[in-house]
C-alpha cells in the first residue's frame, strides 16, 4: 500500500474513532435543525442498541417511535390510539369497543365507537346527550329515528353510507342479513360513552307499573314481562321489507331532510392519480350540524399534503392500509407516529400535519371534525398566494423554483 494513502487512512480512522467514542458526530444542517442534534443519524451507533426487555409485536408496529425522524422535536401529547387494543363489550347480538377522552386524553371534542351487529342484532332503542354521526364499514343496517315534530325516518344503509342523529333524538340500529353490520360512531363530545346512554328498557324498568299503565292507557299487567335489566345489544328477529317498516311509521310525515347520506357514492372533492377526498358537511348532508367529515384515499407512496384546519380538531379513523403522520405545533414541536387499520389519530385545530402512505395498498382514512363546515388551509396554497419575492427571502429558494409549487390545492401529492 502507498505510505501516504496508508497514513491518510489511519488518520481518518483515528478521527472517526474519537468522534464515535465521544458521540460528537457532526450533524447535517439539512433535515436536522435542532440543537443538540436529534435522531439516529446524529448518534453514536454504539448507543443505538436496545437490549430490552422487548415486545417485538409492538415494536414492529411503531418504527417511528423506535427511531424518530431527526426533524421530530419536543414532547407532544400522544395523538395515537386504536380500537385494536380497546376492550370489547360483547353481548348476544354483537359487540362494541370505544375510544373516549378517558383512554385518549387528547380527544376532548370527539369520542369514537366501533360496533358490530350480527344479522338481526339490535342496538336497543335509546338516545344520547351528544349527537351521533356514523359511517358504515361492512354489511347493512336498518336505522330508525324520530324528530321532535313526530316525523319518523327508517332507512337501510350500506358500506360507505352515513347517518346523523342530533343529541336527544331517539333511535335504534339493527344488523341485516346475511352479514350483519359494522360501523364507527363519532360523538360530538369526547366524554360520551356508548356504555352510558339513555335506554328505553332502563326507563320502563325504573318506573312504577301503575304509572306505566296511566302513561300508556293500558292495564298494569301489560308490563308484567318487561326486562328488568337493559338489553343494550341483543339478538332480535331480522326485520321484513323496508317498505313495510316505513309505511308503519308514516302517519307523522317525513322529516324535511334525510338522516342518512351516501358518502361512498358521492363525487370527490379532490381527485387525481394519487388519491381522492370525498366530503360530507352541512352543505351536502344537511342534518349534520355538528360533525363534518372527509373520506380520504391515498395511493401507495403518495402524501396528504401539508395542511391544517383552522376551525376544528381532526379525529381520524384509519380504515385500510398503513401510513405515518407527522404533526407540527408551536415550540417548535413535531412528532411522527405510525398508523394501521383500526387505529385512531387526533390533530388539534391549527396544528400542521402531513400523512404518507407507507404501505403497498391504498390507504383509506376518515377525518371527522366537530363543526358544521369543513375548512382546510394548504401550506403550498399559502406559499403560492404570497408575493414570491417575500417567500423566497424566507427559504432561500429561487423564485423560479417556487413557481413549480402546486397552486391548485391538490390535497394529495404527486398530482
Amino acid at each position: 500500500m502507498d505510505p501516504i494513502s496508508r497514513r491518510t487512512m489511519l488518520a481518518l480512522g483515528a478521527l472517526g474513532g474519537t468522534a464515535l467514542a465521544s458521540g460528537a458526530v457532526n450533524a447535517a444542517t439539512f433535515g436536522n435543525p435542532d440543537q443538540p442534534p436529534e435522531g439516529a443519524i446524529n448518534a453514536n451507533p454504539a448507543g443505538l442498541s436496545d437490549p430490552g426487555p422487548q415486545n417485538p409485536a409492538l415494536d414492529s408496529q411503531f418504527p417511528s417511535f423506535e427511531s424518530p425522524p431527526a426533524t421530530d422535536a419536543g414532547n407532544m401529547q400522544l395523538f395515537w390510539s386504536s380500537f385494536n387494543n380497546a376492550p370489547k363489550r360483547i353481548q348476544n347480538g354483537g359487540w362494541a369497543r370505544q375510544v373516549t377522552v378517558d383512554s385518549f386524553p387528547i380527544s376532548t371534542s370527539v369520542a369514537g365507537v366501533n360496533m358490530r351487529l350480527g344479522p338481526g342484532g339490535v342496538r336497543e332503542m335509546h338516545w344520547h346527550r351528544a349527537a351521533e354521526w356514523a359511517i358504515m364499514t361492512n354489511g347493512r343496517c336498518r336505522i330508525t329515528v324520530l324528530d321532535p315534530q313526530g316525523r319518523a325516518y327508517v332507512q337501510d344503509v350500506g358500506v360507505g353510507d352515513l347517518w346523523y342523529f342530533p343529541a336527544g333524538y331517539p333511535h335504534s340500529l339493527q344488523g341485516l342479513g346475511p352479514d350483519g353490520a359494522e360501523f364507527v360512531l363519532v360523538f360530538d363530545n369526547g366524554h360520551q360513552s356508548e356504555y352510558s346512554t339513555l335506554l328505553v328498557t332502563d326507563w320502563l324498568a325504573h318506573t312504577e307499573p301503575d304509572l306505566l299503565a296511566a302513561n300508556f292507557g293500558v292495564p298494569e299487567n301489560v308490563f308484567k314481562n318487561i326486562p328488568l335489566t337493559d338489553l343494550w345489544i341483543f339478538q332480535g328477529k331480522e326485520p321484513g321489507p323496508l317498505s313495510i317498516d316505513q309505511e308503519a311509521v308514516a302517519s307523522g310525515g317525513l322529516p324535511p331532510e334525510p338522516f342518512s347520506f351516501r358518502l361512498g357514492a358521492a363525487s370527490p372533492l379532490k381527485d387525481n392519480k394519487s388519491g381522492n377526498i370525498k366530503l360530507a358537511d352541512s352543505k351536502t348532508f344537511k342534518v349534520s350540524k355538528t360533525i363534518a367529515a372527509a373520506l380520504e384515499t391515498i395511493k401507495p407512496g403518495a402524501v396528504r399534503e401539508m395542511h391544517w384546519h383552522p376551525n376544528a380538531d381532526e379525529w381520524q379513523y384509519w380504515i385500510k392500509g398503513k401510513g405515518r403522520m407527522t404533526v407540527f405545533d408551536a415550540g417548535p414541536q413535531a412528532q411522527t407516529a405510525d398508523f394501521n387499520a383500526g387505529d385512531v389519530g387526533y390533530v388539534k385545530a391549527q396544528q400542521g400535519h402531513i400523512i404518507q402512505n407507507t404501505g403497498t395498498e391504498d390507504l383509506i382514512l376518515l377525518a371527522a371534525f366537530k363543526t358544521d363546515e369543513y375548512q382546510e388551509i394548504s401550506l403550498s396554497d399559502w406559499l403560492t398566494h404570497t408575493p414570491p419575492a417575500l417567500v423566497a427571502q424566507h427559504f432561500n429558494i429561487p423564485v423560479s423554483e417556487l413557481a413549480k409549487f402546486p397552486a391548485n390545492q391538490p390535497a394529495i401529492m404527486p398530482q
